[in-house]
């Protein structure tokens, strides 16, 4: 087991250039580093375009980002609220604003007990090394495959599932939240690939079915549909917890923007995708989708896979990743079974938020997501 401890890391993230407009109509250029949680850098620079130069910012000047940020407000004339229907729900000001959170790329391996007991010791340490919320990866107790789906599934509604017994009790015992990756869950005769959420007090929050299954064919390459066994489920889910509100995705819901955007205009402040790339698509589009989802909704990605077995029929592609609302990469790891444990901070979301203000510059006149679920539940109350 590899226990990581990562901050802010990721070539990607280094020196990005992020172009202001000031309200004297000048354009200035900030290069960082690496993009820091106070946005102040011991290697920051300016573009100064009257000297066609680049002047070092003084590491204790006034932050020019936030300078700028606070003199471009102004009010939009294309009805940004239009754009949301319902209108987008205020951002919520969450319990804790900085935590821990653990992202357990387990081996998964045909022993169900095996697993579980597994799942139950990484969860304890991850709680250890301080931990309030663990994320663990989809289909953790069982092989991923239509052979093994109906095999392992439990009955979480019937309190028949060992698996989601022992995440109630480990999450009641060491008051931590925990979104329980996935499993195959049993519903009268139907099957599901199901995310359970548990709070604190260890009680089933709630639960997220795999909205859109993984039914893909690459000629040569990868092969699976999920709808030979499995059912697609009908919710988006979103849920308050000790930790602040999280919208819930597995693995294929990553690929829909609609949905994070829906989760975004609830108020979410992270998604979590517990998911099970494989080798053809992990490679190319993994962490291209999570960092779109962070930049696009300006707001916290966490995703975990199974690590990575090369003798199993599915090989998933792990590279457990949180992405920040800058859609920087913060934490992440390789293949092998790692806890990769960082810091949350959702104070930065209002100040990228203030920094890039698209939300308040959609084209409600031009285009409108609508939230079916919410608009539905208005229209009955």
């Amino acid at each position: 087991m590899v226990v990581a401890t990562i901050g802010m890391l990721s070539s990607s993230s280094l020196h990005s250039g992020t172009r202001f407009l000031n309200n004297h109509s000048s354009i200035s250029y900030i290069y960082r580093s690496s993009f820091c949680s106070n946005f102040h850098s011991h290697s920051s620079f300016r573009l100064n375009r009257s000297t066609n130069s680049i002047d070092r910012i003084n590491k204790n000047c006034i932050n020019p980002i936030c300078t700028v940020s606070a003199s471009t407000k102004m009010a939009s004339p294309f009805k940004a609220e239009d754009a949301r229907i319902p209108p987008a729900i205020p951002l919520p000001t969450p319990p804790i604003s900085k935590f821990k959170i653990a992202l357990c790329q387990l081996y998964v391996t045909s022993d169900k007990d095996r697993n579980v007991a597994h799942a139950r010791e990484t969860i304890e340490e991850a709680a250890r090394k301080g931990a309030q919320l663990i994320l663990l990866p989809e289909i953790w107790n069982s092989p991923y495959s239509n052979d093994s789906f109906p095999v392992y599934a439990e009955e979480i509604d019937a309190n028949k599932s060992p698996s989601t017994a022992m995440l109630s009790e480990v999450s009641r015992r060491l008051k931590i939240t925990i979104i329980g990756g996935s499993i195959p869950e049993r519903s009268g005769d139907r099957l599901y690939n199901t995310c359970c959420v548990f709070g604190t007090d260890g009680k089933l929050k709630t639960k997220h079915r795999k909205i859109h299954l993984f039914d893909i064919d690459i000629p040569g390459q990868m092969t699976f549909k999920e709808s030979k066994t499995l059912t697609a489920g009908e919710t988006p889910t979103i849920v308050d917890t000790d930790v602040g509100r999280i919208g819930i995705g597995i693995c294929y819901d990553i690929r829909f923007q609609e949905l994070a955007t829906i989760y975004a205009a609830r108020g979410a402040h992270l998604i979590c995708y517990p998911g099970a790339f494989n080798m053809t698509t992990g490679p190319l589009h993994w962490e291209l989708l999570q960092r779109a989802r962070a930049a696009d909704c300006q707001l916290y990605v966490a995703t975990c896979s199974p690590a990575r077995d090369s003798n199993s029929s599915y090989v998933a592609w792990g590279h457990s990743t949180l992405v920040g609302p800058f859609g920087e990469v913060i934490a992440t790891t390789e293949h092998d079974e790692a806890i990769v444990i960082s810091e949350i901070d959702y104070s930065l979301i209002e100040q990228i938020r203030t920094f890039l203000p698209f939300q308040r510059q959609r084209r409600g006149d031009l285009y409108q997501l609508v939230d079916v679920q919410r608009l539905n539940s208005t229209r009955t109350s």
